[in-house]
């Protein structure tokens, strides 16, 4: 692989047989979606590949996504992320709670291998798209950070009526940010973000499972206050916490005991932060990274 100085260009000398140039192009502090915009014009290739800054891919990363672009029909694929083994305790405890089905549900398959199929919503961690595909639409358009790739995934899906394929063989290593403080600033902006395009992209954000943690809040908050006022109430809503609390503890268990109480802690704290911001994005009129 050739050097290449900060501005992109290529300094002297040849790619080593079986390699490919590779070119840095500075974009300044600018949000990732107008960088992946920006990285479209350069691009020369037929598949263009997203993988974060702190993802790193299998060897056959690329090999296995495009073979899924034998059907013309399909625009995009994506792939699990899974949590690296060399990351700290607080990395994998934030990995497991991402991974439980308790947080995941039905979307565990994006942090686990699960079964080839057929997705209308995916990260953009690891997705790979037809440059065609990204040029119709314009690229990304959009400022939202994190939910660019939400909208993406609408405009493909519900414009273009294409289809985007999950690949469990399309798979990377994501580092996770360390349990508690930076993951649950990141689960924050998810729900907050979710909880707006709930209202503004309803095809594929309003739907039930988002809702749930902000169900929990307000049943242990309006539960807390009728408690108050009723014995029978409090011992109702005693013990429909206390079954809440053993299922978490359920889906906390690892074989790493040091995991289980961060896990457990995790998981709740994931439920309410994010049930709390999807509310407060559910209510905004407009959120301030749309243009």
């Amino acid at each position: 692989m050739p050097d290449f100085d900060v501005k992109g260009q290529q300094k002297q000398g040849l790619s080593p047989k079986g390699t490919v140039p590779v070119f840095v192009i500075p974009s300044g502090p600018i949000n990732p979606a107008a960088k992946r915009d920006m990285a479209l014009k350069h691009a020369k290739g037929e598949i263009i590949a997203f993988i974060d800054d702190d993802a790193y891919p299998e060897p056959d990363w690329l090999k296995n996504a495009v073979i899924n672009f034998s059907d013309p029909g399909v625009a995009a694929v994506g792939g699990p992320a899974v949590t690296p083994d060399s990351d700290s305790l607080t990395q994998k405890a934030s990995g497991a709670v991402y991974a439980s089905f308790l947080v995941g549900g039905n979307y565990t398959y994006r942090y686990i291998p699960g079964k080839r199929m057929e997705v209308d919503d995916f990260p953009s961690c690891n997705f790979i798209v037809r440059k065609s595909v990204m040029l119709e639409l314009g690229g990304f358009n959009t400022s939202f950070w994190p939910g660019e790739d939400t909208k993406l995934c609408l405009d493909i899906t519900k414009v273009l009526n294409k289809k985007i394929i999950y690949d469990p063989k399309v798979l990377v290593y994501h580092h996770r940010r360390t349990l508690f403080g930076a993951h649950l600033k990141q689960i924050a902006s998810y729900g907050l973000h979710r909880g707006y395009f709930a209202k503004r992209f309803p095809q594929t954000s309003l739907r039930l499972p988002y809702f749930l943690p902000s169900f929990l809040v307000l049943f242990v908050a309006a539960g807390a206050f009728l408690s108050i006022f009723s014995i029978q109430l409090g011992a109702l809503y005693g013990f429909t916490l206390s079954l809440y609390l053993l299922l978490v503890f359920i889906f906390s268990f690892s074989r790493d005991l040091s995991l289980t109480p961060l896990v457990f802690l995790g998981i709740i704290s994931t439920h309410f932060i994010y049930g709390i911001y999807f509310l407060k994005g559910l209510l905004l009129n407009k959120l301030k990274e749309e243009k």
